[in-house]
């Protein structure tokens, strides 16, 4: 954990944290801002492609199926417990569960530098499961506000290009398809930009994360305590439940551990734009704070090494 914690991507963040806490007049600017989280999810999508031309295309079918139905069961779990114990209304309980049940790309692109750092093997599909597990959730989200009669007037085509054609969508599978053209081809052409100084833009990306993660620390009176409980503990049940899929779909342990934080994460991207046009009452500083200022911060800096224990004595166990 000290290691990790020492990283210089890691430590970008702790200081974005700092910054945004003691108020300095440090902040990106908004255009940077923008294209580093257009070349991140390009970069996670090319680098996934890469390695997914390297794979045999049946092999990926039933950790598919796992990621698809990991997307159904988290967001299902966490609506029922900030339904049931929480006591949030329905319009809240569904816009929050559709975010813990989506993905952070950077939480994934933090889990994959950290096994590459540390020499663990994992499997080479697992950014086409990151382009999986996106979807379900915000739809299972939406549904659960339906059931609950709490969508009212929904724009279906705006959110159906939302959903499935959304800036993360779009880039990571365009990504994945330009990566896998690359690895087919042997074309080495985008490998100094995308590749070789992807760690140097995420460190930049994360010090930007880290100041706007600490303008959300001032809402925490207003989420109350069951959810910034709900935002450490929902991560550590939903890691559980990815290393159990990972294992029963047959990836291997470093494939199973990224499963793993990829489950464990929160979307601040996709699931907000959904959640405003499908559940428009529902509390942005709920969903917003929860995701970005409670479970990001967790993950980041103490979560990634809590889930790789979990997934290690896992498979110790079976």
């Amino acid at each position: 954990m000290i290691q990790n914690l020492l990283d210089p991507v890691i430590l970008f963040f702790v200081l974005g944290i700092v910054s945004g806490l003691i108020k300095t007049e440090l902040k990106l600017p908004e255009a940077i801002y923008d294209a580093l989280s257009i070349y991140l999810l390009i970069a996670i999508g090319i680098k996934g492609g890469i390695e997914l031309s390297k794979t045999h295309i049946p092999d990926v079918l039933i950790p598919v199926a796992g990621t698809v139905f990991l997307g159904i069961i988290i967001p299902v779990i966490a609506f029922f417990i900030l339904r049931k114990l929480g006591k949030f209304n329905s319009a809240d309980s569904s816009a929050i569960a559709a975010h813990y049940g989506s993905v952070s790309a950077v939480t994934f692109a933090i889990a994959i530098e950290f096994v590459n750092k540390s020499g663990i093997v994992y499997n080479e599909f697992m950014t086409l499961l990151l382009v999986v597990l996106e979807v379900p959730a915000i739809a299972i989200g939406i549904l659960l506000a339906r059931f609950s009669n709490t969508e009212k007037n929904t724009d279906i085509k705006s959110l159906f290009r939302e959903v499935f054609f959304g800036k993360s969508i779009f880039l990571l599978i365009g990504g994945l398809i330009i990566g896998y053209s690359a690895g087919t081809f042997n074309n080495l052409a985008i490998k100094n930009l995308f590749i070789d100084l992807f760690k140097g833009f995420l460190a930049f990306f994360l010090l930007e994360m880290g100041i706007i993660a600490s303008k959300r620390f001032k809402d925490f009176k207003k989420v109350g305590i069951f959810l910034i409980i709900f935002g450490i503990t929902m991560p550590l049940i939903s890691a559980i439940i990815g290393i159990l899929i990972g294992k029963l779909t047959g990836l291997n342990e470093g494939g199973t551990f990224i499963l793993s934080c990829m489950a464990a994460s929160a979307s601040y991207i996709a699931a907000p734009t959904a959640m405003r046009i499908a559940v428009p009452e529902a509390n942005p500083t709920y969903y917003i704070t929860a995701s970005l200022g409670i479970t990001f911060p967790f993950n980041i800096i103490f979560g990634i090494q809590i889930y790789y224990y979990l997934t290690v004595e896992a498979f110790k166990i079976f």
